[in-house]
């Protein structure tokens, strides 16, 4: 794909930091909103998504480097220093940790901020998704002959099938699932953004949010070339069963009732 979208001298903007500084812009404006809505500081916005974002690069990166704790030992610096080399999850929980402590900080009640930051965390992986299909980051999907098959030939983790370490011949084409998954955070922002102004108990959204996540990326897996962990499933399956058993466990807990109708 287009890993470098502009080059001047020693000047170079990568596209896979452009769109992340994307979806954080994006994501600012929907927490912007939300505070001021909610009757909070829109000013805290900033200290939110920076916290969020710095924490959420570091648990990305750290997570990433576990699951290739053999290869790190043999080479750290490579996967220390490079632009690629995140796992979702571990950004999720580093983020949420950030986020976390700002909101405590600043006397919010936790499950009030988390369904604030719902729907612009829906809507900010989305847009970092496109980063990820632009720059080729290495999640693309299984060999399709479909029409809307994608080559990642200028990928900057390298061209080549991620279940065996070899370059795809000419003419592969594979499921481009980073905009499957853009597709899937649209939706869930779009259902999240529709129901936030109704009277659910706190906390609601961020538990549906979970469960919407959890369950596209178990859905999406099945499209990409991911090890099995067990019973078939990877790990990043048995992460989202994991979040969506967790939201539905905490609706449950809250009660699920519908919302007061004005008078």
């Amino acid at each position: 794909m287009y890993p470098i979208i502009f080059q001047f001298g020693p000047i170079t903007i990568y596209s896979f930091g452009a769109f992340m500084a994307l979806a954080a812009l994006t994501g600012a404006w929907v927490v912007q909103l939300e505070l001021k809505r909610n009757g909070y500081n829109p000013e805290l916005t900033s200290s939110i998504v920076f916290t969020a974002v710095l924490a959420g690069l570091v648990g990305a990166r750290v997570l990433f480097i576990f699951e290739e704790w053999s290869n790190f030992l043999r080479s750290p610096w490579d996967y220390i220093f490079t632009g690629a080399g995140f796992t979702w999850y571990g950004g999720f929980f580093g983020g949420a940790l950030g986020a976390s402590w700002v909101v405590v900080k600043n006397r919010i009640p936790w499950h009030r901020a988390a369904d604030i930051v719902a729907p612009a965390a829906a809507i900010a992986y989305g847009v970092g998704r496109i980063g990820c299909h632009v720059a080729g980051d290495g999640d693309w999907g299984r060999v399709t002959n479909l029409p809307w098959g994608v080559a990642y030939t200028k990928a900057i983790i390298g061209w080549v099938d991620p279940s065996t370490g070899i370059p795809y011949p000419p003419g592969v084409r594979v499921h481009p699932t980073p905009l499957y998954e853009f597709i899937e955070s649209v939706i869930i922002f779009a259902i999240l953004w529709s129901l936030r102004k109704k009277d659910y108990p706190a906390g609601t959204m961020f538990w549906l949010c979970l469960i919407l996540t959890g369950l596209a990326r178990f859905a999406v897996e099945f499209w990409r070339i991911n090890p099995a962990m067990g019973f078939g499933l990877t790990e990043a399956q048995w992460f989202g069963l994991a979040f969506a058993a967790v939201g539905l466990i905490q609706l449950a807990r809250n009660g699920i009732r519908s919302p007061k109708r004005a008078s």
